[in-house]
């Protein structure tokens, strides 16, 4: 009897890990369709740490050794310049110097005044390869307002790195290098991160060399008010919490499993001294991959919109639940509003009503809605299940962009390129600041017809073109088009008078 016992569990358990190995290889090998990871083949990395050719280490007990091994050669070291800028602190803004274009506005300014400069600054964070021809994932904080970026990999080998594109709602950014066969980390899933369960961080904090440190996911789903929003988009947030140990330069590094797979981007730690002090927080690597594919598609994110705002029912008041009419008291988010001609109005969806579930996935809290729904471009239907007055039902959206349609809206790199420099678009703080509704920064002039025709330098603020309104990267690159010939018009930061330059593109 205790022999067919034995038999029988072995026979289980045999079964089970076929299962489970079969399973993760038809996952491994079908459904790593994001940009950069179609693959069929396990990284060399993952060999060389003793993973299988199913992408399973070799043992089952927790062992930190494997993971780390494989995640190592992928974590690169990021450094960042910042020129030095002239800045107006602020104060009202002078005249523009008349004589700029007969005299140096520098030494013009140091006999009659003018804005002050911000010196050359100098910073580091950490990134993750993600694709063996090099792209590399990191945080826009790392990267951003940066003239030169410089990325050295685990082996000391060092590049000169471009930006392909970033979004600061998300706090993420997609550089590249020029190099080959690279080893790189595999995206996991983070919807199947538990909280209770082992994961490392991995980056180059303080300066130090890459550094490994393990812990426990403690939290899903924290919403801190990091993130920066843009005209056109909300922050993004629902981080993975650990008590992993990240500290400053981790920015950007990896948060892996014990499968050594990318389940997050470490981004920020909850400090009162700026150093750590208990919990750190990564973005959950399925916002991670859909950005990332974005980003190198279309340069910019696609991001669909539900537009509704919601409240979890248990921070619903009494007051709230006598004007909602809301009767129901269990899990979900009660909708506390619905934007006119929005995905959720087109579906049915009404002010009171309580959101349960979105593609199966249930929601709690407001920033599990946010992740599920950012994961979907314009266009893409979703199903949501919510209650009604004690009754539940099933709609299905069609998200929506921002502006209230259904099209993708892509940034041009090849039209931008024949101006010859490096845009970003202009941030609504900023904007306010300079007393204008939006505008694009040209960051850096390389080589191009904004070089060969014009006096334009860095810093200038590009406001209309061809006289009409510019706020957005997305929005200069549609105007440029196909365009024969353009006037940019806009100012200098610390100077009132605005300037044209015309500018003509049929030999760039």
């Amino acid at each position: 009897m205790k022999f067919k016992q034995v038999l029988s569990t072995v026979a289980i358990s045999a079964v089970t890990a076929f299962a489970v190995m079969w399973g993760y290889g038809k996952i491994m090998k079908g459904s790593n369709m994001y940009a950069g990871q179609q693959t069929s083949t396990l990284p060399s990395n993952y060999k060389l740490a003793g993973f299988n050719e199913n992408g399973l280490p070799p043992g089952t007990a927790v062992d930190f050794t494997q993971p780390s091994a494989a995640a190592l050669p992928t974590v690169v070291h990021i450094k960042t310049k910042t020129n030095a800028k002239q800045v107006s602190n602020n104060l009202p803004r002078t005249r523009q110097n008349p004589f700029g274009d007969f005299f140096n506005d520098d030494l013009f300014n140091q006999f009659f005044g003018g804005p002050s400069y911000i010196p050359e600054q100098k910073a580091s964070g950490s990134g993750v390869i993600i694709s063996d021809d090099g792209f590399i994932v990191t945080n826009n904080h790392v990267v951003e307002n940066a003239d030169e970026i410089t990325v050295t990999l685990n082996n000391k080998k060092t590049f000169k790195a471009k930006v392909i594109g970033t979004d600061p709602a998300y706090d993420l950014a997609v550089i590249k290098i020029e190099a080959a066969a690279l080893p790189f980390l595999l995206y996991g899933n983070s919807d199947n991160v538990k909280v209770g369960e082992w994961v490392l961080a991995i980056g180059y904090p303080l300066n130090l060399e890459t550094t490994v440190t393990a812990g426990i996911v403690s939290a899903k789903a924290r919403s801190l008010g990091l993130n920066k929003g843009t005209k056109n988009n909300s922050p993004v947030e629902s981080f993975i919490q650990t008590d992993a140990a990240v500290n400053q330069g981790n920015s950007g590094g990896a948060l892996i499993n014990t499968n050594g797979q990318l389940i997050g981007i470490n981004s920020a730690i909850a400090s009162p001294t700026g150093y750590y002090s208990g919990y750190s927080y990564a973005i959950p690597v399925n916002i991670v991959k859909k950005v990332v594919d974005d980003l190198i598609k279309y340069g910019n994110v696609q991001r669909g919109f539900l537009g509704v705002s919601t409240n979890n029912t248990n921070d619903i008041t009494d007051g709230q639940k006598e004007q909602l009419k809301l009767s129901y008291n269990g899990e979900g988010l009660v909708i506390t509003s619905v934007a006119a001609s929005s995905a959720a109005e087109d579906a049915g969806l009404k002010k009171g009503d309580i959101i349960k579930s979105v593609n199966g996935v249930a929601v709690t809290v407001p920033s599990e809605l946010q992740e599920l729904v950012t994961r979907y471009k314009p266009g893409d239907k979703i199903s949501v299940v919510y209650s009604r007055n004690g009754k539940e039902a099933t709609v299905n959206a069609t998200l929506k962009n921002k502006m209230g349609n259904f099209d993708i809206v892509k940034v041009d790199n090849a039209a931008l390129s024949k101006l010859g420099a490096e845009f970003t678009t202009l941030d609504a703080k900023k904007a306010k600041e300079f007393g204008v509704s939006g505008g694009v920064i040209v960051k850096k002039i390389t080589d191009g017809a904004l070089k060969d025709q014009t006096r334009m330098r860095d810093g200038f603020i590009i406001l209309k073109v061809n006289e009409t309104d510019v706020k957005s990267k997305e929005e200069l690159s549609k105007i440029i088009g196909d365009a024969k010939s353009i006037t940019v018009s806009g100012f200098y930061p610390g100077y009132d008078a605005l300037y044209d330059y015309p500018v003509s593109l049929e030999n760039e």
